[in-house]
């Protein structure tokens, strides 16, 4: 199968792409270039220079010879436009799919992307799926991604400072969590056994409150790691915050983030395949060894994350 991955060169991208080699497929990357791109054209995949994020390069001819496509949204979580970017990007796909010979596409979009109205960060992903259901001769599979794993390393350095993580996630509402290499793997697993219904979706995930990703954060590092709420109608928090870290319209896309998930709008079912990665495994292979190399490394600027983890 010739499969067109948008992203190829990402943390995701690269190392599906470098799946589907194995597997003998034929890849078509996407990428504004570099060494990254070249050393995936030296393992046999077939370069095009672009991006669907910015709108670079000739992307009416990206997928006009591809049988697949997987495509994928550069998420926006500091400044530039919060809830334009994925719309914007979602129509340029369009545009370059309606009249492609693309049979399959398999699109990373977000938990709660099934859910409309406003709910943040997963806003975008709501419309991203909406537009693109609207190509009609396309076997379509959106997979829902949970919480990125590797998102942990914006907790770093106040577990290695505070021994804490602080959030306004309710301490007792679960979330689905998942490695890339594993979203990668079961993108991968879509080309090889393709889809004959035209609309699916698949959520990818295990559920863990952040008072168990703290605790077993501790177990791996030997030590209490405790979770802090962080009220976020508490005025002060509010003006630490805006003074200090972010902009307004940033405590309001977060605020209206996690009231989503506080609330249950936004949240996964049952049915969901297995996955090779658990938070345990995580934690001890990837997540530790960059704690323990913080705590010996010079105190970096303090950042609201930091500043939560206190007192």
């Amino acid at each position: 199968m010739r499969i067109a991955v948008v992203g190829a060169t990402g943390r995701i991208g690269a190392k599906l792409t470098e799946n589907l080699l194995t597997k003998g497929h034929s890849v078509k990357a996407l990428s504004r270039g570099g060494p990254a791109l070249d050393a995936l054209v030296a393992k046999g995949a077939e370069p095009f220079l672009g991006s669907f994020d910015t709108g670079d390069g000739e992307l009416g001819r990206f997928f006009e010879d591809a049988d697949a496509a997987f495509l994928m949204v550069k998420t926006i979580w500091e400044g530039g436009d919060l809830h334009g970017h994925y719309p914007t990007v979602a129509l340029r796909f369009f545009d370059a799919l309606r009249d492609s010979p693309v049979k399959l596409a398999v699109s990373l979009t977000g938990m709660g992307s099934e859910v409309s109205g406003n709910t943040g960060h997963f806003q975008p992903f709501h419309i991203l799926d909406q537009i693109l259901n609207r190509l009609r001769g396309i076997n379509l599979v959106h997979l829902q991604g949970g919480w990125f794993m590797e998102n942990l390393f914006a907790w770093i350095e106040s577990i290695a400072q505070h021994d804490r993580i602080g959030w306004s996630l309710d301490p007792n509402v679960k979330t689905p969590w998942i490695a890339i290499q594993d979203i990668a793997d079961l993108a991968a697993k879509e080309f090889d056994t393709p889809t004959d219904r035209h609309r699916s979706v698949k959520q990818l995930g295990i559920d863990y409150t952040m008072t168990e990703v703290a605790a077993i954060i501790g177990r791996a590092l030997g030590r209490e790691v405790d979770y802090r709420f962080i009220d976020r109608s508490d005025r002060e928090v509010e003006t630490v915050y805006r003074e200090r870290f972010g902009t307004l319209e940033q405590w309001v896309y977060d605020n209206d983030t996690l009231a989503a998930l506080n609330d249950g709008r936004v949240k996964f079912h049952d049915d969901r395949p297995a996955l090779r990665t658990t938070m345990e495994d995580f934690v001890k292979d990837t997540l530790r060894p960059l704690i323990e190399k913080a705590r010996t490394d010079a105190v970096k600027p303090e950042t609201f994350l930091t500043w939560s983890a206190q007192g």
